[in-house]
Formats: C-alpha cells, sequence, structure tokens
C-alpha cells in the first residue's frame, strides 16, 4: 500500500535528515520533490497545493531554522500534515442509537460494496460483539443477493431474505421491521450500485435513506481509482448525508492518492480500509499510522494488534516449551508458523507494517511473499508424517515425488529445505534460554547486521 509514494516521499526524507541547516534555497527543492510525490500519487491538486504550502510555512519557522536537527523536525512537520489531511484520528462507527442501528452502503458498481458489507458485519459481531442482520436491496445486479447471503454465512451474521422481483424500499421496511423483532443491534443494507452517477440511482437511494433513517451512511470507494475517487465521494455526499467512507483495495493501491484527497474534499472521514479478499480484510483507518506507513516508519501498533488478535496462542505456547526443552524444530512445525502467517494476512500485509521495509529491494521481498509460502505449504503437504520429522530421509526420489505431488520442481524442494535448515538452526538456539544468549551475540541485529537468512524475515515467520 502507497509502495510508490513511500519511495518518494523515503527519498526526500533521507535528504532532509542529512542537511545540516535548512534554507530557503534547499526547502525549495525539497518542496518540488513532495509536490511531485504528491501528485504522481493521484492527490487532488488543491490538497497537494495546501499540503505544500503549510509544510513550507511551518518549515521556514523560527523552531526549525534553530534547530541542531532541523531534517528531522522537517520529517515531523511532513508527517503530520500527513496526519492532518487524513483526519487526525481514527473516526469509529456511531452506534448510539435505538437498536438495530442502521447502516447504509452506498456506492458505484464494483466498488466492493457487497464484499465490505460482509467484512464489516463480520468486524462488528467479533470486535463489537454486536448482533448483525444483512440484507441487499440490488435487485438489479444478477447473483448480487445471492452473494450477500453467502457472506453471510461465512462470517456468521443473519441475512433478510430479499428477491429480485421486489422493490428495494419494500425490502428495506421488511428488513427493518424483521431486525427489530429479532432484537438485532445493527442493521446494515447494501444497496445497488450503478456504472455512474444517476438521478434514477440518486432518487432510489435517498428514498432508502428516508425509510430506514441511518445512523452512518457510508461510501464505498475503490481506492485505486485515485482522485477520481475523492471526487465521486463529493458527488455522492451532495446528494446524501455521508458520514464516512471505506476505500476498498488499499493493498493494491500503490500510490494512495485517494487516502489523502477524500478527507479534504468531501470533509468526511475515512472510517475503514478494505484489504485482501478475505472476510477478515477490513482494518479501522488510523491516520496517525498509515502516515507512518507512508514514511516508511512502519505501523508497529496495528502489527502488534494483529499478532496479537489472530495468532493462535495455544500453538505458539506448545512450539515455545517444545523448543525451550530442545525437542527439535520439524517441518510440521515449519508449515504451523508459515499458516499462523497467512491468517494474518499473509507476509506482504506484515511487511508492508514493518519499519524499512521500503528500503528492502523487491526481489527479497518476493522471497518472502505469500506466492511463495503457499508454495512452500503445498510442498509439505505433499510430503509423509516420516518424511516431515525426519527430513534428513530426503533424497532423489523423494524430492521427485514431493516435486510432482506439490506441482513444484525439485530445485524448490532443494530451496524450501534450505530454508527449513536455516530456520532450524535458529531454533536450537534458543533451547533452553539460548534466545537471549543469540539476541546479545547479534547485539540487536539479524546475521550479517541485515536481513535474516533466505529473504525479508525468518522463513516461515517468527515462533510467536
Amino acid at each position: 500500500m502507497f509502495d510508490n509514494l513511500s519511495d518518494r516521499l523515503g527519498r526526500v526524507v533521507q535528504n532532509l535528515k542529512g542537511q545540516g541547516r535548512i534554507t530557503e534555497d534547499n526547502i525549495k527543492d525539497t518542496m518540488r520533490e513532495v509536490r511531485m510525490a504528491l501528485l504522481e500519487a493521484d492527490v487532488a491538486l488543491p490538497v497537494v497545493k495546501e499540503f505544500v504550502d503549510e509544510v513550507r510555512e511551518k518549515a521556514l519557522g523560527e523552531e526549525v531554522l534553530k534547530s541542531l536537527t532541523p531534517g528531522q523536525l522537517l520529517v515531523k512537520i511532513v508527517n503530520d500534515e500527513l496526519v492532518k489531511v487524513m483526519g487526525e484520528a481514527n473516526e469509529a462507527l456511531n452506534l448510539r442509537a435505538q437498536p438495530p442501528a442502521v447502516i447504509l452502503m452506498a456506492g458505484l458498481q464494483g466498488s466492493g460494496k457487497t464484499t465490505s458489507t460482509g467484512k464489516l458485519a463480520r468486524f462488528l459481531r467479533e470486535k463489537e460483539k454486536k448482533k448483525v442482520m444483512v440484507v441487499s436491496t440490488d435487485v438489479y445486479r444478477p447473483a448480487a443477493i445471492d452473494q450477500l447471503q453467502t457472506l453471510a454465512k461465512e462470517v456468521g451474521v443473519e441475512c433478510f431474505p430479499s428477491d429480485p422481483g421486489q422493490k428495494p424500499a419494500a425490502i428495506a421496511k421488511a428488513a427493518l421491521k424483521a431486525a427489530r423483532k429479532a432484537h438485532m443491534d445493527v442493521l446494515i443494507v447494501d444497496t445497488a450500485g450503478r456504472l455512474h452517477i444517476d438521478d434514477e440511482m440518486m432518487a432510489e437511494i435517498k428514498d432508502l435513506h428516508r425509510i430506514v433513517n441511518p445512523v452512518e451512511t457510508l461510501f464505498v470507494v475503490d481506492s485505486m481509482t485515485g482522485q477520481d475517487a475523492a471526487n465521486t465521494a463529493r458527488a455522492f455526499n451532495d446528494a446524501l448525508p455521508l458520514t464516512g467512507v471505506i476505500l476498498t483495495k488499499a493493498d493494491g493501491d500503490a500510490r494512495g492518492g485517494a487516502a489523502l484527497s477524500i478527507r479534504k474534499i468531501t470533509g468526511k472521514p475515512i472510517k475503514f480500509l478494505g484489504v485482501g479478499e478475505k472476510s477478515t480484510g477490513l482494518e479501522p483507518f488510523y491516520p496517525d499510522r498509515v502516515a507512518s506507513r507512508i514514511l516508511g516508519m512502519g505501523d508497529v501498533v496495528s502489527l502488534v494488534e494483529e499478532i496479537s488478535e489472530k495468532v493462535d496462542k495455544d500453538k505458539a505456547a506448545k512450539l515455545a516449551r517444545k523448543i525451550h526443552k530442545g525437542q527439535g524444530f520439524t517441518l510440521s512445525d515449519f508449515k504451523e508458523q508459515m499458516e499462523q502467517m497467512a491468517n494474518m494476512g499473509g507476509v506482504a500485509s506484515m511487511m508492508d507494517k514493518l519499519p524499512g521495509m521500503g528500503q528492502v529491494p523487491d526481489a527479497v521481498k518476493a522471497q518472502a511473499g505469500d506466492k511463495e509460502i503457499r508454495k512452500l505449504v503445498a510442498i509439505i503437504n505433499s510430503m509423509t508424517p516420516q518424511e516431515r520429522e525426519f527430513p534428513n530421509i530426503i533424497k532423489g526420489a523423494r524430492k521427485r515425488r514431493i516435486a510432482k505431488g506439490s506441482g513444484t520442481k525439485v530445485q524448490d524442494i532443494n530451496r524450501m529445505m534450505k530454508q527449513f535448515l536455516q530456520m532450524q538452526k535458529m531454533m536450537k538456539k534458543m533451547k533452553g534460554g539460548g534466545l537471549a544468549k543469540m539476541m546479545r551475540g547479534m547485539k540487536g541485529k539479524f546475521p550479517g547486521g541485515g536481513m535474516p537468512p533466505g529473504g525479508g524475515m525468518p522463513p516461515g515467520g517468527f515462533p510467536f
């Protein structure tokens, strides 16, 4: 997420840190670079202009000019301004209403409304402990109703049945009545999208809004459309009283223009980021954390939250005890570690939140990519229990059989075995409290002063 913007601003930040003094000349050069970075990220022009003017004005203030570390102070100014543009703090959903609190989902066709409805329902059920019902009023798109029913079943919430032959207003009225009767905390109403904004669509959604009187009207928009996302959100806001935005496909957006433009153009906060296709892929939007990621400083807070929520603590404790007693680290353990990482949204999601990952070459990131993880899991799945327990017996004929069974090559098996042996070696050093000794010997660095052996992270992840 935000890779291109992060790369450009990262170079600017590095240059700033190296400046002994801040002058009008080097500020001028820096602001030109910042402006170009934002424009290439498809940030709306008025937002770029205001951002650059604000940073320049603060950078030429007395505090910066007299500072002993002006470069670092300027980085803080850029960070603070990014946070300000995106909305200062996370704005949670306002569900303080007579149950059921109604959430109306609006947006263009293809923006991810139905998927976001399912993700939001899961988020509210699991994180907010709410009793949730969803309903589809999209009687135009083939299979829209079926899609929501399938999603509702997957995420464990009620789905009010609707039919393409009904009127959207009638569906909404009936769903609201059913949600009250079933004592639901929240009713999420998924609406129909169109290829473009038209009068008929707006009249229909205004009618739905009047009927269900929602506490939240969320505009779902594809972040890949850049500043167009902000302009579309503004057009919707002129017709509907929006309360917030869900920015979908954020993991595929290398630019970040939508995230930086929406709040300023519409005055409405981004409340959630949609990442990935899984129903767990919905993150509350924290402007300070996103700004930190854009400037290459990572988002360790979100990473720690994710680990504490999604890691199987019993399995982790069992592995820790096993390693402590020196019982050995097997290929089954290796596979379990990789699956734990996949549960947290995959390696890419984790790496995105680690500080300094912008400086890691793409080739190294690819080695620790989700595709590579899936390949390694497939290889281990093709082994017998004996082979997983005693990997030394895996020779020529066995390698060929495993490669055939997993749809890989013998070279892939060799590479996986090498990564496993490196990980196993690392685990042996942790036996009987050896982790502390190993960390002291490494002086807080990975072997060689850089990344762990085999790529951007220890192969298969850390023993959480």
